[in-house]
């Protein structure tokens, strides 16, 4: 069974800095884009940023995240810095078999989704 769990969300302070992670089963990573997506209370899910299966090509919707892959780990991995109040949503990933990533984040589509990570920005 392909699944896709994300961790390394909680509260912190506006300025501060988390390290998601998206650890997959059932399946490798390596032929798979993979992208990170949020959805903040009340509005509709956006994405953040989406790497192809090599890690050659990346989409970013935000320069202060920075997305990276491990493939030997089967691990995928968002980087936040300067996070701010607004930044505030429950943070996906998901995998794609055929999408290249630009396609992926722009369409907001995936063949499989996380079941989601609360981050909380707030003082």
């Amino acid at each position: 069974q392909l699944q896709l769990v994300e961790s390394g969300g909680g509260l912190v302070q506006p300025g501060g800095s988390l390290r998601l992670s998206c650890v997959a089963s059932g399946f490798t990573l390596d032929y798979y884009t993979i992208g990170w997506f949020r959805q903040a209370p009340g509005k509709g899910r956006e994405a953040i940023s989406c790497i192809s299966s090599s890690g050659g090509r990346i989409f970013y919707a935000d320069s202060r995240f920075t997305v990276s892959r491990d493939n030997a780990k089967n691990t995928v991995y968002l980087q936040m810095n300067s996070l701010k109040p607004e930044d505030t949503a429950v943070y996906y990933c998901a995998a794609d078999s055929h999408r290249p990533a630009e396609t992926m984040c722009r369409m907001i589509a995936a063949d499989s989704w996380g079941q989601g990570n609360q981050v909380t920005v707030s003082s």
